[in-house]
């Protein structure tokens, strides 16, 4: 059996992202549980494990006791795998116990079958002399032992037995028998841990945890993963600690003069604006000509729409002088529509993540977080993977922008989730009734650097984009929707006194 695997350091699990979650694999020449419900991945985990070490050379064997190899074979070819490499070795109960003529009656058959079972089963390794070894399942073992001391010795058997001839062991357990039995949690070097959850609406959503890894720091926690074809795509808990970059933190503007005098020049390189207010206000307009400024400075933008459909919103923009198919075929724009209930936290970050770091995005828009809290089980859940994304995308210098929709048009506002204190700016949209018409008004409640003014001003949108005018000195009351009038002219868009 091939022993000089000790020395290649971990092994691999062709898992990207449950390699990172690891520390870097599995260590060498030791025995890891892979547990889960049926339906959870165990297989389509352990097989990516085999195939990555065959691809580096090595002799692995997969021992299932509950799957036929048949049935193997296919779930490999689901993902367009051939399993080259791979021994597959089906252990088939003998004959004689399938005949009940011929089964013991005096003796308690699992005696026999369990002893008949592990001979097969190093039968098998010493044939193969493999350095990777899966062994599906755990519950067919247990089974046989009838017993859970009888169970610890034989896992405690084969453990050493691997261990003697330097094999690294992958047990998959699928959770079938009682709940409280740990016999092997504290035998294994390692637990990671498949589960699968059903909200009420939507996909099934799915997350790994490493619940434990002798002697290796790992990264802990949930982290959410799916089932593609080609195997597993697991997205490592974002810690934004652990990214840090150096950029300067120059003033962006946005191309609208107004708007760039109320945030006192722009906003800064690396920075969260929170961009608020009831539907309508043109929350995402706004994020949209802060993109395209960005695009104008040569830089690349990034728009992840959760509420509007595609065709309408590039329709909506043609309208507005926006042409965004030209600036995505060219490669300075990327658009995706975001299914809420389709999506978990943790591969929208992942998404983002990727954005930023490999495709070197800088302004990222977040359209809306409304529709993004309907992809989170609970409120502060949302909070906690948000405050890491946007600790992420500063440190990275991209220029974050979020809409927030509030309840209600006029008088006072309600938001579903409140953000406002991770964000480094928030502007904030406001309807308000002047001279029998419905206008709009921004204003800037918070900006963590530099200054901004302090004034409320009324903008518009039209044919050309969104414009914005001088402050709305002559009224009071805007904010809360129905001001009052107290300087001597108009002092509205359209209406100035001359």
């Amino acid at each position: 059996m091939t022993t000089t695997s000790e020395t290649r350091g971990d092994a691999r699990t062709g898992i990207v992202g449950l390699d990172d979650i690891l520390g870097g694999g599995l260590k060498r020449n030791r025995v890891f549980l892979f547990e889960g419900s049926p339906g959870t991945g165990k297989t389509t985990a352990a097989l990516s494990y085999l195939m990555a070490g065959a691809a580096a050379g090595e002799k692995v064997l997969y021992v299932t006791l509950s799957e036929t190899e048949a049935e193997l074979r296919d779930t490999a070819a689901s993902h367009g795998w051939s399993l080259e490499g791979v021994e597959v070795f089906e252990l088939v109960p003998p004959e004689n116990l399938l005949d009940e003529h011929q089964q013991q009656s005096l003796l308690y058959s699992s005696d026999l079958e369990l002893g008949e079972t592990t001979r097969m089963i190093l039968d098998a390794v010493e044939r193969a002399e493999p350095s990777r070894v899966v062994i599906d399942s755990l519950s067919e073992i247990r089974l046989l032992a009838q017993g859970s001391l009888r169970y610890r010795r034989q896992v405690l058997a084969l453990k050493h037995y691997f261990a003697k001839h330097g094999a690294t062991v992958v047990l998959l357990d699928d959770l079938t028998a009682e709940i409280s039995d740990k016999t092997v949690h504290s035998v294994a070097h390692g637990v990671v841990r498949l589960e699968e959850l059903a909200p009420e609406y939507g996909a099934e959503r799915r997350r790994v945890r490493v619940t434990k890894y002798r002697g290796r720091k790992f990264r802990g926690g949930y982290h959410d993963f799916t089932i593609k074809t080609g195997g597993l795509e697991i997205y490592p808990r974002l810690v934004s600690s652990e990214h840090r970059s150096a950029f300067d933190r120059t003033p962006l503007r946005s191309g609208i003069c107004g708007l760039d005098e109320l945030l006192g020049g722009g906003l800064d390189r690396g920075s969260s604006c929170l961009i608020l207010g009831p539907a309508g206000t043109g929350k995402s307009l706004m994020a949209l000509h802060f993109a395209i400024s960005a695009i104008k400075r040569g830089e690349k933008a990034a728009l992840f729409i959760f509420d509007e459909e595609l065709g309408l919103l590039f329709q909506r923009a043609k309208g507005l002088g926006f042409d965004l198919q030209t600036l995505c075929d060219n490669g300075s724009l990327m658009i995706q529509q975001v299914d809420a209930a389709e999506l978990s936290p943790g591969e929208f970050t992942s998404t983002v993540r990727h954005c930023v770091k490999d495709k070197g995005i800088r302004t990222v828009v977040v359209d809306s977080l409304n529709g993004y809290q309907a992809a989170m089980p609970e409120e502060h859940f949302l909070l906690l993977h948000m405050h890491e994304l946007l600790q992420f995308l500063n440190r990275q210098g991209a220029t974050t922008f979020l809409t927030v929709a509030q309840h209600g048009l006029v008088g006072e506002m309600k938001a579903p989730v409140d953000v406002t204190y991770l964000a480094d700016t928030v502007l904030l949209l406001r309807y308000f009734e002047a001279v029998g018409e419905v206008r709009r008004a921004v204003s800037v409640i918070k900006k963590r650097s530099g200054q901004h003014e302090k004034t409320i001003r009324e903008y518009e949108i039209d044919q050309t984009g969104l414009k914005v005018g001088p402050p709305l000195t002559e009224f009071q009351g805007v904010l809360r929707g129905v001001p009052n009038f107290v300087g001597p002219g108009s002092g509205l868009l359209g209406e100035r006194s001359a």
